[in-house]
């Protein structure tokens, strides 16, 4: 896991400590599964310093309240975070299992398929991330349902600057905090409309606010699995892929895969057959990784493979010099 230092008042408003990671964290590939577009109002990365210290900025509604996280990794490895806010505490404590900490690939071998082995291996850093905040995550899932990413993430900013609180400390203009579930109950049906969020949708989202402290129970079960995906299903309006993309992010779960998703199953088939499939045929490749078939995804997605028009499989490319 690594050492988390001592949290430490920076002044009166900030908390902070360093986590000095027992293995390699890749800041940008552990996090890149949370940004939600160009503009998302709440994670920003900053790596020249333009809105401050150089780093990410993320805000977060905590089950202790509103807060802002700035995180900084040194040339060494060593995460240097600090927050503000009444959920400070509760957002710095969280970073190890924010950035992989609880991530246990024991078991997990690639020597059956060298392309895939060569790209873990130039991703030393690629850890998969428990965000521990269910709701959150699932209502990002759930605006993303049936409809094109470019206007998924519209409607996330428009939702999350017109409803979204300003946050704590010296977060970076135009950033905004996670709505309470309150908020997202009392939405106007217009103002779903406007941001381009069907009813469907919209409904979905408000019957998922009105269970939203349930939900985060299900972070008692553990990094994802059965009963989880199960959990999560209950819920009108929440399908398969909604479940899985949001237990990836908000459980960690290494093993989920977002089955009807419209492109993940040519993407994987092109990767480790050469030929697109089905979410069938992206299973059956996927099963012998069973356990870790998340892991997998995030590598090839990670790796910068693109499905061709035609070609071979998987072929690396090292992008570490640019």
């Amino acid at each position: 896991m690594g050492a988390l230092g001592t949290i430490a008042a920076v002044d009166d408003a900030a908390l902070s400590t360093v986590w000095d990671p027992a293995v390699p964290v890749d800041l940008r590939l552990v996090l890149a599964q949370l940004g939600r577009g160009p503009g998302d109002p709440t994670l920003l990365w900053d790596p020249a310093g333009r809105h401050g210290p150089a780093g990410v900025w993320r805000t977060l509604r905590t089950p202790e309240g509103p807060a802002t996280l700035h995180l900084a990794q040194s040339a060494r490895g060593a995460v240097h975070a600090r927050a503000w806010g009444a959920g400070a505490e509760w957002a710095i404590a969280g970073v190890p299992e924010l950035l992989g900490a609880g991530d246990d690939a024991s078991g997990f071998d690639l020597s059956a398929a060298p392309a895939l082995a060569e790209a873990a291996r130039r991703l030393p850093g690629l850890r998969l991330a428990r965000v521990g905040l269910v709701f959150e995550m699932l209502l990002a899932a759930i605006l993303e349902q049936k409809v094109t990413v470019k206007e998924a993430h519209a409607a996330w900013r428009q939702l999350m600057r017109r409803h979204g609180e300003t946050p704590p400390g010296p977060a970076p203009e135009g950033m905004k905090v996670f709505p309470e579930a309150g908020v997202w109950r009392r939405i106007p049906s217009w103002e779903w409309h406007r941001a381009g969020v069907d009813p469907r949708r919209s409904r979905t989202c408000v019957e998922a606010a009105k269970v939203a402290s349930s939900l985060e129970r299900t972070l008692d079960l553990g990094r994802g699995g059965p009963q989880v995906h199960s959990r999560l299903r209950s819920l009108g309006g929440v399908g398969i892929w909604t479940a899985a993309e949001t237990s990836q992010r908000a459980h960690g779960d290494p093993d989920e895969v977002s089955v009807g998703d419209y492109h993940l199953h040519d993407i994987v088939g092109w990767a480790l057959a050469g030929k697109p499939v089905d979410d069938d045929g992206m299973l059956e490749l996927l099963e012998p990784w069973r356990g870790h078939r998340q892991r997998v995804v995030r590598i090839i997605l990670a790796s910068g493979f693109r499905k061709p028009r035609f070609g071979p499989k998987m072929t690396i490319q090292d992008h570490r010099s640019h």
